[in-house]
């Protein structure tokens, strides 16, 4: 049976590694803060996405680095909307606007997006379901405790996996009751969101706690500080530890990819995703045809 996302536009296929090129249009991000903040590098760098196989590109007006500071909305606003008008129009992919404001939100889908990705898995803003549901968009809904803020503080758990699920399901919960659809929702474990290292690593490895819920799973390991924990490398050359963070999710089961450099993990996913079908071939073959 085939996989897929309902945006409010579209079905997004997500039967292969389906990869999200995170677009900052922030002047302090913690991998690239400034790069993008001009409309036409950012257009230009969706353009570049998308030719290196990024299945759609998500928008983000706020750095949620820890101790980031919240911009105020009306300067989200101003980031944010421009940005995705044009990417819409001359990039022709589906466009997700990362954001924890229900306006922010109402004004990106306004211009073409159709998909919200919300660090606070909808606890930031009690409008911001509302918004989502009567869009028809698609969901993100993430893990996240505290604030980008004080969301160190906060990285303590009896057992990540269970404890990490368990919220969700909450938010999952929550994000149903208000009239957002099942095909609609995607989860998000928030890797680098109130986790150590330790729990990042544990998160990725047992992500069948997260997918037992019934809903695609997004990771975003892209250049976190947890990589550069384990390789001992600067923000800028995480991306082939980056690389290899989706490709370990990817065999435990996770959809989606949202990452800075597009072209080193989809080609990583590509391997990952011809071994996999290559396993089912022969899976299906040996019950059709068992030996004598």
């Amino acid at each position: 049976m085939s996989l897929s996302w309902k945006t409010s536009q579209r079905l997004l296929p997500l039967d292969a590694a389906c990869i999200a090129g995170i677009i900052n249009v922030t002047p302090d991000s913690f991998s690239d803060g400034g790069r993008h903040f001009a409309v036409e590098d950012a257009v230009r760098a969706g353009r570049a996405m998308r030719e290196a196989g990024a299945a759609l590109l998500d928008v983000g007006g706020e750095s949620t680095r820890p101790g980031a500071a919240l911009p105020d909305e009306a300067e989200e606003l101003r980031r944010v909307v421009p940005v995705i008008e044009r990417l819409v129009r001359e990039v022709a992919l589906p466009v997700s606007v990362d954001t924890r404001r229900a306006a922010v939100a109402r004004a990106a889908l306004a211009a073409g997006a159709e998909i919200v990705n919300d660090v606070s898995g909808l606890t930031h803003d009690p409008a911001m379901a509302g918004v989502i549901a009567e869009a028809g968009a698609g969901c993100v809904l993430m893990h996240m405790r505290g604030t980008p803020d004080t969301m160190d503080a906060h990285a303590v758990y009896d057992d990540v996996a269970r404890d990490v699920a368990r919220e969700l399901a909450g938010r999952l919960g929550a994000a149903l009751a208000a009239g957002i659809g099942p095909d609609a929702i995607v989860l998000d474990p928030g890797l680098g969101f109130a986790k150590t290292t330790e729990q990042n690593l544990a998160l990725i490895d047992r992500l069948a706690a997260v997918l037992a819920l019934g809903h695609p799973v997004m990771v975003g390991p892209s250049r976190k500080r947890f990589l550069g924990a384990v390789t001992g490398r600067p923000v800028h050359e995480r991306d082939a530890a980056t690389a290899a963070a989706c490709v370990a999710a990817r065999m435990r089961g996770a959809h989606l990819f949202r990452v800075h450099d597009v072209a080193v993990t989809h080609e990583a996913l590509a391997v990952v995703d011809a071994v996999l079908t290559a396993t089912v071939r022969r899976s299906t073959f040996d019950v059709q045809h068992p030996a004598s």
